[in-house]
């Protein structure tokens, strides 16, 4: 019985095949699909902030515990400061303290054309009929994990905190820990002419 089985099992083992190339005419009936599926894990700053900068062999550099000007202990997450006035007389909007980590799965991005849709007035002429032009499509992953993610939004005199004059004011602590669902697609208009 066994010896039966064995010789059975051999006759339906696949066969090998070689890879053959392909002719331009057999290459054009293939179809496929375009586009980029993402997947990522993004950990930012989740050690703390810069290094100090007293390093030597008594002291070596080390990952600073406060970001507070008066504070010796200092860590701190990334810094992303914007000024969109007339440079330093306006001030800066700052996201501070970044740190954490998140993830997600299924992220996608491919080009899409718009030439239909978007009736906008109620009109009947379309939006998307004069629009009539390729946008970047991104696809939303349906769950993104968040990991002690946290962030300060605030305003600030100085970009730095180094900055002589620096003074800053925290609006809004944010702090994220779970998941997120999401769903649907991010279209990116493109403008001007390439």
């Amino acid at each position: 019985m066994i010896k039966i089985i064995i010789i059975l099992f051999t006759f339906y083992l696949p066969q090998a095949m070689a890879l053959e190339p392909l002719g331009e005419e057999e290459l054009q009936q293939v179809l496929g699909q375009g586009g980029v599926y993402l997947s990522g894990d993004i950990t930012i700053n989740e050690a703390g902030g810069p290094l100090n900068t007293t390093s030597d062999a008594t002291n070596p550099a080390l990952w600073q515990a406060n970001c507070s000007v008066t504070s010796s202990n200092k860590r701190c997450g990334a810094r992303i400061a914007v000024n969109a006035g007339d440079g330093g007389n306006s001030g800066w909007l700052v996201l501070d303290n970044i740190r954490g980590r998140f993830s997600f799965e299924g992220m996608t991005l491919k080009t899409r054309t718009i030439n239909s849709g978007f009736d906008n007035e109620g009109n009947g002429v379309s939006d998307g009929a004069a629009f009539n032009g390729d946008v970047l499509e991104i696809g939303l992953p349906n769950k993104i994990n968040y990991s002690n993610v946290s962030f300060t939004v605030a305003n600030s005199s100085e970009a730095r905190p180094t900055d002589v004059g620096f003074r800053q004011t925290d609006i809004l602590n944010v702090n994220i820990d779970g998941d997120v669902s999401m769903r649907g697609n991010l279209l990116l208009f493109p403008t001007g002419n390439p």
